[in-house]
């Protein structure tokens, strides 16, 4: 799972590294968050990750968080993704 953050947004891809093909993805302007990637935001758009994820038989994925720091909207994607079914 790869993660991407800006100032209005933040979003989320399972990626096959060895195929190179995205598996599933999720962001806050899916949900209608545009401009507002707050950390309720966030954690909404790891559930919706985690949902796509287990559709398509994926539950153990590697968590890249791109250099940010484990703190805030990165964190809360992160929990969120965990309460929907995925583990990492």
């Amino acid at each position: 799972m790869s993660v991407f953050k800006s100032n209005t947004g933040i979003y989320a891809q399972l990626i096959d590294d060895l195929k190179g093909h995205t598996l599933a993805s999720a962001s806050s302007k899916e949900l209608g968050a545009a401009n507002n990637a707050n950390v309720s935001v966030s954690k909404e758009v790891g559930k919706k990750l985690a949902e796509r994820a287990v559709a398509g038989g994926f539950s153990e994925v590697v968590f890249d968080r791109s250099g940010y720091l484990y703190h805030g909207n990165v964190k809360a994607l992160a929990e969120g993704a965990r309460e929907g079914g995925l583990k990492f």
